[in-house]
């Protein structure tokens, strides 16, 4: 039976197969050469200007280039960046052969967590160039990616006062031993032990004494800026929380954001940010109902954009449905309320504020009526002992406004997983991007979610027009200049074959290398 057979590794080639030749034309790795070159670096924030003595740095477009074509091959460490460097054909292409050292190129990423960013930004302004972005109707929501810290390296005060007081009993139980030892030896051991402890204890004091003076709910001492967080159910991890806004055209991010906290006071940044991005304030903004905050609702309001946030349970209901809070009818003129028994439910003006917390969120009047103690559907009404209370939040008109927008189009808010999930699932699920690769706080982890967005939206936008059409945007005279090469090369060849000689250039063939080099001042050519 006949195979397919390969070449022999060891038979020589008159003209070897140069890198810009083993390179296809339609190949990816071409589309992130011309992107990473249409843009201006040093205004981005790249530093572009070394002071002369040393070794030469490396310049930033280089570094750019490596980590993009990284992060669309699922490529995140630096060590992995260095060996393929030297073995990937592409990146050699890439990179014109340059292999640059595994600090040099954590160190890029560690140091310009801003400009990477700007560096996404130039991908969304690319994605409107192609008419990608619609800017009609956008989904944000947040994802939890993994922090470089364990949850034993993670303490809030109630597991620093669970930890002294093991310690404690277990200081207890060697003094008691103490008294009971009758050997040196066994004395000495004892004191090991007492020892060990009382210096974790130290250690938890002063970790407490952080809590005290930060007036944090939680401390990790190996990335200090991640959260314990519940990502989902009943499963928690120390991570940090990655907001995203997608517009729906294409499901392409226009904005992210690495934040320490949950999804609860996020939504006005956001929406803020999505109308910087879009230069307009007409689309129609989803949140799920992690994001139904009074104070972030009032915000997106104000800006005239219009928000469909999911609306959550409410906290307690009637006996009888028909007694929810949502059939009393409230009269803003008058500012009462009207129960399913047409009784009147008044205030005394007064804003009281909830236990949990003295913000604007927690300030709410009371409404009540006498006439719940003779009424007699009180038992469908209210369990209570004296008489149904009605709390109105000072948020209360925004919420009764998104849940206006939630029924005038019940249809639209289904589309909101649609289109924000997709991406998430691609670089959590496919990448397998489910974590933050380098530590020591926010700026850091911003750097590194910042390639994961740019990755993912070169890939899409390639994947919606193909790489042609992002030539021709990006470098018009691209199809002029490859058919000059190509030609170029062509007359270089002749010359070769017929043993030419032109303006005093000559050239060296060297058969124990096999390798053709051209000695000439191209710069006079």
């Amino acid at each position: 039976m006949r195979f397919i057979e390969g070449k022999d590794r060891k038979q020589s080639s008159l003209f070897p197969v140069s890198l810009e030749d083993a390179i296809d034309q339609e190949n990816e790795v071409r589309a992130v050469d011309i992107f990473v070159d249409s843009l201006n670096l040093e205004k981005m924030g790249f530093r572009i200007h070394f002071p002369e003595g040393g070794r030469p740095a490396y310049h930033p477009g280089v570094l750019l280039k490596l980590f993009i074509y990284g992060y669309m091959n699922r490529l995140r460490s630096s060590r992995n960046l260095e060996r393929e460097s030297k073995r990937n054909i592409e990146l050699m292409w890439l990179l014109q052969q340059l292999s640059p050292d595994h600090n040099t190129i954590a160190n890029f990423r560690k140091d310009n967590p801003d400009a990477i960013k700007k560096v996404f930004r130039a991908t969304v302004a690319l994605a409107k160039n192609f008419n990608l972005i619609g800017g009609k109707l956008i989904a944000g929501d947040g994802t939890k990616l993994r922090a470089q810290n364990s949850k034993k390296n993670n303490f809030n005060k109630k597991k620093i006062d669970r930890h002294l007081n093991y310690i404690d009993n277990k200081l207890q139980g060697y003094n008691d031993a103490l008294e009971l030892a009758d050997s040196t030896l066994a004395k000495e051991n004892i004191h090991k032990e007492m020892n060990k402890h009382n210096t974790r204890k130290d250690k938890y004091h002063k970790l407490q004494e952080q809590l005290d003076q930060t007036k944090e709910e939680q401390i990790s001492t190996s990335d200090p800026e991640s959260r314990h967080m519940v990502l989902r159910s009943n499963i928690t991890e120390v991570a940090y929380n990655v907001q995203s806004t997608v517009d729906a055209e294409n499901c392409i991010p226009i904005d992210y954001e690495v934040t320490s906290h949950n999804d609860r006071k996020a939504m006005g940044a956001m929406v803020r940010r999505a109308k910087s991005i879009l230069g307009n304030n007409s689309f129609t903004a989803l949140f799920d109902k992690g994001y139904h905050t009074g104070s972030e609702l009032e915000i997106a309001q104000k800006l005239n954009i219009k928000t469909l946030v999911a609306i959550p349970a409410p906290a307690s209901n009637a006996p009888d449905p028909r007694y929810n809070i949502q059939h009393f009818i409230y009269d803003p003129r008058e500012d009462h309320y009207i129960c399913p028994e047409n009784h009147f439910l008044k205030t005394n003006g007064t804003f009281y504020i909830n236990h949990r917390g003295k913000s604007n969120e927690s300030k709410f009047k009371q409404y009540k009526t006498k006439a719940c103690k003779g009424c007699p559907v009180r038992e469908l009404c209210t369990t209570a002992k004296n008489a149904r209370i009605l709390a109105r939040n000072i948020y209360t008109p925004v919420y009764e406004q998104n849940k206006k927008n939630m029924e005038a189009d019940p249809q639209l808010y289904r589309r909101r997983q649609a289109i924000v999930e997709h991406p998430f699932g691609t670089m959590k699920r496919q990448w397998g991007f489910d974590h933050i690769l380098s530590k020591k706080g926010k700026k850091r982890a911003s750097a590194d979610v910042g390639f994961i967005f740019i990755a993912y939206n070169l890939r899409r936008i390639l994947n919606l027009i193909g790489e042609k059409a992002l030539k021709g945007v990006l470098e018009p005279n691209y199809a002029y200049f490859s058919t000059f090469m190509n030609g170029c090369r062509t007359i270089l060849v002749f010359i070769l074959t017929f043993n030419y000689n032109i303006h005093n250039s000559h050239f060296i063939f060297k058969p124990a290398t096999k390798r053709l080099i051209l000695v000439r001042n191209w710069q006079n050519y």
